[in-house]
């Protein structure tokens, strides 16, 4: 594994060629550290800032004592406060290795995953083994009202943050959860697409949906990891809509059975459980 300090994303595996291994071997991880990506993205956190990192990994498979394969959905959950984030392909190139290592339970399996993982992170993880059918328990749809019906005219597809703004005439504190299937933004190393449900939470004055609506469409060309880009749009409503709470929950579609759902909020908050139909 990596030193996370001064590593580029483009230094990483995404966007080479890869040989895909299926033997145990953590050296495949690749760390990078947060505050240099923060950085390259123009996020500047604050101290009060809460949330995590949700990963979902669909096939995760492993090999018994008896070298029967074990498969299940894998959930790890990174603070908000790790040092480092991994670079995805990385990730999954990791999880591969595990497909021909043999494990006694999925208890020692797990104790693997969550050592490796907390040092990649540079934070305790944690590291949830489901059975397959558990997933589809999971609740498919989002509360609150989407934006998506909105008739609207928009010629801005890079970031841009004074789209946002209050609706006109309307005093008062309201409370809204709003909700958002057409984001789009780019990876910033193959610049292909990430698609999400923006789901958001918030209080205060109230948000003109049409400019909330445009601002994140904005995001269509603009590349970043997807834990800075959720970051970036937490940000952005805090300095130009006044909330006084906000919470705001990406959940990206998956890649190579890994998908990657952050959430950040003024309140300690945790990614609540749901898998929509597009993940």
């Amino acid at each position: 594994m990596k030193d996370a300090m001064d590593d580029n994303p483009g230094h990483g595996p995404l966007g080479q060629g890869s040989e895909y291994v299926d033997t145990y071997s953590p050296e495949l991880l690749f760390p990078m550290s947060r505050a240099q990506c923060r950085e390259r993205a123009d996020v500047t956190p604050r101290s009060t800032w809460s949330g995590e990192d949700r990963w979902t990994g669909y096939e995760f498979s492993w090999l018994d004592a008896q070298g029967l394969p074990r498969v299940v959905a894998l959930i790890c959950t990174v603070p908000v406060t790790s040092t480092s984030v991994v670079e995805s392909k990385s990730f999954k190139l990791y999880l591969n290795g595990f497909a021909q290592t043999r494990y006694a339970s999925h208890e020692a399996a797990r104790e693997t995953l969550t050592e490796d993982l907390s040092r990649a992170f540079g934070a305790p993880v944690g590291i949830e083994l489901l059975a397959l059918d558990d997933l589809g328990r999971w609740p498919r749809c989002l509360p609150g009202t989407s934006l998506d019906d909105r008739v609207l005219e928009t010629q801005q597809y890079q970031r841009t943050a004074g789209l946002l703004g209050l609706k006109s005439g309307q005093g008062g504190i309201v409370h809204e959860q709003l909700k958002t299937d057409l984001f789009r933004s780019l990876c910033p190393v193959t610049a292909q697409p990430d698609w999400a449900t923006i789901w958001i939470d918030y209080r205060g004055p109230a948000i003109d949906h049409q400019g909330l609506l445009a601002y994140l469409i904005s995001y269509r060309l603009h590349q970043a990891f997807h834990e800075t880009t959720i970051e970036l749009i937490f940000q952005d409503i805090l300095a130009h809509c006044g909330c006084s709470e906000l919470t705001v929950y990406g959940l990206f579609q998956r890649r190579g059975g890994l998908d990657i759902n952050p959430i950040r909020s003024t309140a300690e908050t945790q990614a609540f459980r749901v898998r929509l139909p597009r993940q």
